[in-house]
This record gives C-alpha cells, sequence and structure tokens, in this order.
C-alpha cells in the first residue's frame, strides 16, 4: 500500500472544461474553497473542432494562476490536465514554459493496452525534464475491460507496464460514466452505481488488481440540485469506500464540502489506528478491545488498516 499522503491527498477532484474562462478567477479567489484538486479537461467536454481554442483558454488561465502567485494569498490545488494524447502533452509543456511549475500532472483518459507504452514513456521524459514530479492518473473506462475473457489479463498486464513509473501514478481513476455508456446505463440520484452489477464488477476487479499497491478514486456522481442529490451521494461514497476507492471526481462545485467529510476519520478509528500502530510488540497477545470496548483490535490483521486510516487523518482531518 501506498505510504506517503501525497497519494491519499487528491480527494475531490473538481473536473473542469479547459475553455472555461472564469477558472482562473474562481481559484484565485478561492471560491471553490480551500481542500479540492482541479482537472481541467481537453478531452470529452472539448467539441473535437475547438481543441486548439480550449488550449489557448487553458494557458490563459494558468497563466493567470500563476501570476497570481505573486500578489495574492489563495490557495493553489493540485493541477492535472486530462489530455487527447502523448502528441499533446508536449506540445502543452512546450507552449506554458514556466507555469508547468503549477502543475501537478496529467490525466489519461481511456487507459488501453494500445495506448499505455506511449504514455507510460512520455511520463518517463517529462519527468527526466523537470525538477519537481509529475504525477500520472490512468483513467480505466476503456471498453475493452468489459469483456469477461480477457479483463483480467488486461488489467494485469496494465499494472505489468505502470510499474515502470510507479511512484509517479498518483491515484488509478474509473470512468463510471463511460462504462455505464458502454451498456446505456444511468442511475438515479437516490440509486448509487455500485449497484449496477456489470460496472460495479469492474470497479471491484480494478480495486482487486491495482489496491494493494496503488490509491484508486471513486467515479463521479452527475446530481448537483435534484432533490435527492446530498443523501445520493452520501450513500455512493460510503459504498466506494467499501468497494476500496479514496477520493471521489466531482462534477460540481457543491459536492467537494460533502466528499471531503465523508473522507474525514472517524475519532474511534483514529485512536484504535494509533493504538494498534503502538502496539508492545513484545506483550504476550496481540489482541485488545478498543478504547471504547466494541471492538477488538489486533496487531498482526488491522496494520495495514491502520497505517491507512492515519495517512487519511492526515489528509482529510478527523471528525
Amino acid at each position: 500500500m501506498k505510504d506517503l499522503p501525497i497519494y491519499y491527498s487528491t480527494g475531490a477532484l473538481l473536473y473542469c472544461p479547459a475553455n472555461n474562462k472564469s477558472v482562473a478567477s474562481s481559484v484565485i479567489n478561492n471560491k471553490f474553497g480551500k481542500k479540492y484538486s482541479l482537472a481541467l479537461c481537453l478531452e470529452d467536454t472539448i467539441n473535437d473542432k475547438y481543441v486548439q481554442e480550449a488550449e489557448n483558454i487553458l494557458y490563459t488561465s494558468l497563466l493567470e494562476i500563476y501570476q497570481a502567485q505573486e500578489n495574492y494569498t489563495f490557495f493553489l490545488p493540485y493541477i492535472f490536465i486530462r489530455i487527447r494524447n502523448t502528441g499533446q502533452i508536449f506540445r502543452l509543456e512546450k507552449k506554458f514554459k514556466e507555469i508547468n511549475k503549477i502543475i501537478t500532472g496529467y490525466i489519461i483518459p481511456k487507459f488501453s493496452i494500445e495506448n499505455a507504452n506511449s504514455y507510460i514513456q512520455a511520463a518517463i521524459k517529462l519527468n527526466e525534464n523537470s525538477v519537481n514530479p509529475v504525477y500520472i492518473m490512468p483513467i480505466y473506462e476503456s471498453p475493452s475491460i468489459i469483456d469477461l475473457r480477457t479483463r483480467y489479463d488486461i488489467l494485469y498486464t496494465l499494472k505489468d507496464k505502470i510499474s515502470k513509473i510507479e511512484d509517479r501514478i498518483l491515484n488509478i481513476r474509473v470512468g463510471g460514466n463511460d462504462l455505464c455508456h458502454i451498456f446505456g446505463f444511468r442511475r438515479r440520484d437516490n440509486e448509487s452505481i455500485h449497484q449496477i452489477k456489470p460496472v460495479a464488477q469492474v470497479f471491484s476487479d480494478i480495486c482487486t488488481v491495482y489496491g494493494m499497491d496503488y490509491v484508486v478514486s471513486g467515479p463521479v456522481w452527475e446530481y448537483f440540485n435534484s432533490n435527492n442529490w446530498i443523501q445520493g451521494l452520501q450513500n455512493e461514497i460510503n459504498d466506494d469506500k467499501l468497494c476500496g476507492f479514496t477520493g471521489k471526481t466531482v462534477i460540481h462545485p457543491k459536492q467537494i464540502e460533502i466528499i471531503n467529510n465523508a473522507y474525514k476519520v472517524n475519532k474511534d478509528d483514529y485512536f484504535s489506528a494509533k493504538s494498534i500502530l503502538n502496539w508492545d510488540t513484545s506483550s504476550h497477545s496481540f489482541v485488545s478491545p478498543d478504547i471504547n470496548k466494541q471492538r477488538m483490535d489486533e496487531y498482526k490483521t488491522h496494520t495495514n488498516w491502520a497505517k491507512k486510516i492515519l495517512l487519511m487523518s492526515e489528509v482529510f482531518g478527523i471528525k
């Protein structure tokens, strides 16, 4: 498992089209709050005919944020760019010049056997040319992972490939909407995506293959203004956590606080984790009731859980 806070700190990742001209002002004026990450999308949210225009707007937005740091104090989120291909990565890197300092990394849509090698080589080259780490977040949403006859081979092959840059894979992400689209599914605001069994099984397999070595982040929740959207989001996050996800893609700023609160560590879990990691290993017993005498803590079987709880408490805080 990952043992550094940065891998858990992407948290609520707010998606925004790269051609949104107001995003720089929103960041500088803290309109999104002070605990989120930002994904500026050049892929599905942009009409194919207007990609160049979107790149120019993106450059202007990032330059405004970069220059504002000299005159204003504001929360600078981790900033990721969702790109279309490796060529676009290098074109943007060359164009951005000093602005690259505020870019945390790149999001790779529809990550697959066919494009993995080119993206991995791009990540290696980016990091060779950069003083700061450049992180990659591949999205598992390709139709190829639907086929049960080849799914496991594909997932494990991709895992073997990204092991070359494991320390630069910040999160593994899943494309909930893309996977639902393949089947023609769409959940309502009182339904969790984990109730859609064909998609939930894909999620489960991804977490099984990657969850021991990487942080895997949960899918987007589409609703932000319906009758049940808050309760629906909270319910789905509960399902996300039980599946093994940490963090969630955000489609609207109103969702950020709900996601951050949901990932705060329960106080009882925090004290249990501290107790487990401070266990007297010379003791005759490796099992003991927790501080509230409600459940049993075991040193040998709860250590990985305890490490993750303390990392999560550092990133999200304690309830």
